[in-house]
């Protein structure tokens, strides 16, 4: 499933006695409880996100504009660079647009229906930014281990069934996902104490039993997201081992200024990730989690562009040759 933190605070909610043998999934909507409850900070946090979310939005569309307008940047690496930023608007736009709509509306609703479509959304693109950067390094490790054969291998046909492969088990992952929530029954007056419906914690807010769910939510969470993660670090060590057999420094950096912003937005993304699971693990405040969760759903998409404007040569040119 999708590389997210799984957020260990569990909430348990007892249904009266009354509700147990009655309809029970019937519920209309979810509270978001958001980031805070003081309405003197609803103004700030407005603003402050709807920045971000413009940011993220225009950093990325640039990115992309460059990749396509310049005929230099058609290379697999810019290939799936541009397909991350897609991601990346598609991933903040499943979230942040709601949170804001709240925060004007002076509403915390979420209908059931829209929590739903949120998880399922957040899984596709959250897992598809997991993909997209073991695929990424995959294409620096074929760059950088085997340079004469990188053409061979990285061909357009085989970039398209990577991709293609990316999207149908991230697809397949959600569906399932989403369907094991849609089983479960709920009471009445559901608050997520967080600013979209994010998939633990709506489970831990059913009143059915949740051990199947919580059960396929680990596994997926420990296959999707731990092999990844594994294929990342093994594509990274096979490069540093063969940059280290570089003789020249020349070589050496240039060999590594190729990888520099892929390894960048990895080490932030799943950095980010992982301290947010820890932070989640060591406090009982699930608010805490909330705004952790800020950094790898918000922050980091919309650093990205900067990461790979800033430390790639080819993007600048191209960014420049776009407004110029």
């Amino acid at each position: 499933m999708a590389f997210f933190p799984i957020q260990t605070v569990f909430f348990v909610r007892k249904c009266p006695s009354y509700m147990e043998s009655g309809n029970q999934t019937r519920i209309s909507e979810f509270i978001l409880l958001g980031l805070s409850e003081e309405a003197v900070l609803q103004p700030l946090l407005f603003w402050l996100f709807l920045s971000m979310y413009l940011i993220t939005l225009i950093g990325n569309l640039l990115i992309i504009l460059a990749i396509i307008t310049d005929s230099h940047l058609h290379t697999p690496m810019y290939f799936f660079l541009s397909n991350l930023s897609f991601t990346d608007i598609c991933f903040t736009s499943t979230t942040v647009p709601k949170m804001l709509l709240n925060i004007q509306m002076q509403s915390k609703v979420i209908t059931y229906e829209g929590c739903i479509s949120q998880i399922y959304f957040f899984i596709v693109f959250g897992g598809l930014d997991n993909f997209l950067l073991t695929v990424m390094a995959y294409d620096r490790f074929v760059a950088i281990c085997h340079p004469l054969h990188y053409m061979v291998i990285m061909n357009p046909k085989f970039c398209g069934v990577l991709l293609f492969a990316s999207w149908l088990l991230i697809i397949l992952d959600s569906l399932l996902h989403t369907l094991m929530v849609l089983q479960l029954s709920f009471c009445t007056q559901l608050e997520i104490p967080h600013f979209f419906c994010e998939l633990n914690q709506v489970i831990q807010l059913a009143c059915s039993d949740t051990f199947l769910s919580e059960l396929v939510l680990y596994f997926t969470t420990g296959i999707l997201g731990g092999i990844p993660v594994s294929a990342i670090f093994f594509s990274y060590s096979k490069i540093v081992t063969s940059i280290l057999r570089i003789s020249s420094a020349s070589g050496k950096y240039k060999a590594f200024s190729t990888c520099g912003s892929h390894l960048s937005v990895v080490s932030l993304f799943y950095g980010t990730a992982f301290g947010v699971y820890l932070s989640s693990a060591a406090t009982e405040n699930p608010r805490d989690s909330a705004i952790a969760s800020v950094m790898y759903t918000v922050v980091t998409p919309m650093l990205n562009p900067f990461i790979y404007s800033l430390r790639n040569k080819d993007i600048k040119q191209a960014l420049v040759k776009l407004f110029s």
